[in-house]
């Protein structure tokens, strides 16, 4: 799948915005702690990637209530589901200036009833785009860090609706976002998840 920017400038994969809040004291100590035992931006990228999916929980598995979308809150929460996860993730490595956009695919939930928009990011290196999926993993999910072949929590089934979206955003979908922002809680949340996008995607 060819992936698409949304805009030729790639200094907007490095802006800051109110969800992907990197000039924020907690992003900017977490981004220099993690960038401490990195050996390049390669070894941070993924180092980043790691503790957001290792370490913050997806907050459906943990059954955490809360609801969280601006990344310094994710961070300081240490809860959030995949859109949030990846808000977080966006500005960990944009803090440390490596050009990254959010990225989204259309999959069943989980009891196979309908769908839901799955969120991603997209890190570049090397003059090309590499999507990373920091949902976090479970039985039956083992997401990884690759510059080398996907790796995601799930491959999309066109026979089931599925979807990979192929834009790359240098701003959270305004669907997703205001999901988000509007839900109370999660389980709210989980009853107004978009189940598609709209406009280009």
């Amino acid at each position: 799948m060819e992936l698409i920017q949304d805009t030729p400038d790639l200094s907007a994969y490095l802006a800051a915005d109110e969800a992907i809040d990197h000039h924020h004291p907690l992003v900017r100590e977490t981004a220099a702690r993690l960038a401490k035992e990195a050996m390049d931006s390669y070894a941070y990228a993924r180092l980043a990637f790691e503790f957001v999916r290792d370490t913050i929980p997806h907050s459906q598995d943990s059954k955490d209530p809360r609801v969280t979308w601006r990344a310094s809150d994710v961070l300081a929460q240490g809860t959030g589901i995949c859109y949030a996860k990846a808000h977080a993730l966006t500005a960990l490595l944009r803090a440390e200036d490596i050009p990254t956009a959010l990225c989204y695919q259309r999959l069943l939930q989980d009891d196979g009833v309908g769908h839901a928009v799955h969120g991603l990011v997209a890190v570049r290196f090397n003059g090309a785009w590499h999507r990373q999926d920091p949902r976090g993993n479970k039985p039956g999910v083992d997401a990884r860090f690759s510059l080398d072949g996907e790796r995601p929590a799930w491959i999309p089934d066109p026979n089931s609706g599925e979807v990979d979206y192929p834009v790359l955003y240098a701003e959270p979908h305004p669907d997703v976002l205001g999901a988000l922002k509007a839900a109370p809680d999660r389980p709210s949340l989980w009853k107004t998840l978009p189940t598609a996008l709209r406009g280009r995607s």
